[in-house]
């Protein structure tokens, strides 16, 4: 017999100098960060923000874990004293190849710079497939951990975030500054 099992999920939100962010793990490590807006989000918005990225899942507030703890205050001390965040276990399983190497490319790129989809699409041997980083970019489920942000669209403009492009302009000042 067949078992359909659903995904772990558990996840906590806090409040953050650009409003409320949630944060979940699954047993791999983050698998998302997402920021839901000025006010305390209920639980009902953090599962359905999870449900979005992870249909599969069976979501649950995780207060006790630490990897969980660790991130929130890697995350606040980002957004409040411009450290980037160390490297810590990400959950990548979703996601196609293609969208893998394009956030292992961005990965590279150093706190307070930024490079173009373009330049991604040629550093990830698809010159051209601009538009496709620009997807991947939108599918990346841990923005900060995995700087999408600093990718930008040629000639400096913002391009497009799945957070929102006044998230994705005041990260960018963050590392200017």
């Amino acid at each position: 017999m067949k078992t359909n099992k659903k995904m772990s999920l558990s996840y906590i939100t806090f409040e953050a100098p650009l409003g409320w962010i949630m944060v979940a793990e699954s047993r791999d490590g983050i698998a998302l960060v997402d920021f839901l807006g000025p006010d305390r989000p209920s639980k009902d918005e953090a599962v359905s923000a999870i449900l979005k990225v992870y249909p599969d899942t069976a979501p649950a507030p995780g207060t006790h874990s630490d990897l969980l703890e660790k991130t929130k205050e890697y995350i606040l001390d980002y957004l409040t004293n411009r450290v980037p965040p160390p490297k810590i276990p990400v959950d990548l399983s979703k996601g196609t190849p293609f969208d893998h190497k394009v956030w292992r490319s961005i990965e590279t790129i150093t706190f307070g710079e930024s490079k173009s989809y373009g330049q991604i699409a040629v550093e990830t041997q698809s010159p051209g497939a601009s538009r496709a980083v620009g997807r991947a970019c939108g599918r990346n489920p841990v923005p900060i951990l995995i700087p999408c942000h600093r990718v930008i669209a040629s000639g400096g403009k913002l391009g497009g975030f799945s957070c929102g492009l006044e998230i994705k302009r005041a990260l960018l000042d963050l590392e200017k500054s």
